[in-house]
């Protein structure tokens, strides 16, 4: 039995690792500030003997919090929405995005350093930005603003990605790298902003469906049983330290192909709408080469589209 820490613990990716962790009968301490995360997600492992909460903001001082001894430390922490009309978007949030990523995961490499713990954070695919090539391997290093408003989230988990590898060539930290790729499933925000949430939630009330741009931008969803199996997979496999893994599936769709996906399962009378342009420094392209996951790891998605998009509804039409 591990003593687990995850940051972000109660966010959507968060929360479904809390509770894997706590079902493979590991003692689990969640930290979150509860600033785009909800304690809804977490309720359920409330009467859990194996689990704790605490509401805590992992920039903040852990002075007058006392850990006995952590194992690992998952640090997931950080807005994630990138739709500029929510409230819950890194684009509302640029300052806090920013601490997080930097403060945030300096202070977790210093808290895994005290306890001797195997460390991994988690990046993302928007560190590639508007790529160039495709599909994005690890050694792709990216096209992407350093001035442009996503460059609050894309910049700041660059720099993330910087700190850690530093701590680990200079400090001999236990860490790896992980880069999300688009993941949907149950306990995703309702009031977010992402193409899942819009697409589901226009569908079940019939209203248009509305796509930035054209639709022929692509994205390829991974569900949350996956990407969840794909982080606690570069954890535990083997010697991954210092490692980067791109955890998503490859399976590439336009938004337009999405949107048709998610109108015919909700069985819906919506209109598809080309409403607004495409947000600045948008990816046209996003398709990640799991091939490294899937040889060093043994890990690969195993959720096709429809039987993950079916549950995402079902747990939509609970909520709505």
């Amino acid at each position: 039995m591990k003593t687990i820490l995850v940051t972000g613990g109660a966010g959507f990716i968060g929360s479904h690792l809390c509770e894997e962790l706590v079902n493979h009968d590991e003692v689990v301490i969640c930290l979150d500030n509860l600033l785009t995360g909800s304690g809804k997600n977490i309720a359920h492992l409330a009467t859990k003997k194996n689990f704790y909460f605490f509401q805590h903001d992992v920039c903040e001082s852990f002075k007058n919090r006392k850990f006995n001894q952590i194992d690992e430390i998952y640090h997931l922490a950080s807005p994630a929405d990138p739709n500029i009309h929510s409230r819950f978007s890194y684009m509302s949030l640029p300052f806090e995005t920013m601490q997080v990523n930097s403060v945030g995961t300096w202070n977790m490499c210093e808290l895994a350093l005290k306890h001797n713990s195997k460390l991994l954070f988690t990046s993302t695919s928007e560190v590639y930005g508007d790529p160039e090539i495709s599909p994005q391997n690890e050694d792709y290093r990216g096209s992407v603003s350093t001035v442009g408003p996503r460059s609050v989230y894309d910049e700041s988990k660059r720099f993330g990605e910087t700190i850690v590898a530093a701590f680990i060539r200079e400090k001999g930290l236990d860490a790896r790298i992980t880069r999300i790729f688009n993941t949907y499933g149950p306990r995703m925000n309702v009031d977010e902003g992402r193409a899942v949430v819009n697409f589901i939630k226009q569908a079940l009330k019939r209203e248009p469906i509305t796509i930035y741009g054209d639709g022929k931008q692509t994205r390829s969803f991974c569900y949350i049983s996956d990407q969840v199996s794909g982080q606690i997979a570069a954890m535990e496999k083997g010697n991954t330290c210092g490692e980067v893994f791109n955890i998503g599936n490859d399976d590439e769709k336009s938004i337009l192909e999405f949107a048709k996906v998610i109108k015919r399962l909700v069985n819906s009378k919506s209109k598809i709408t080309f409403s607004e342009p495409l947000p600045t420094d948008d990816p046209r392209q996003r398709k990640p080469d799991i091939s490294k996951a899937c040889k060093i790891l043994g890990w690969k998605p195993i959720v096709n589209l429809e039987e993950g998009l079916m549950e995402t509804i079902k747990y939509f039409r609970e909520q709505i």
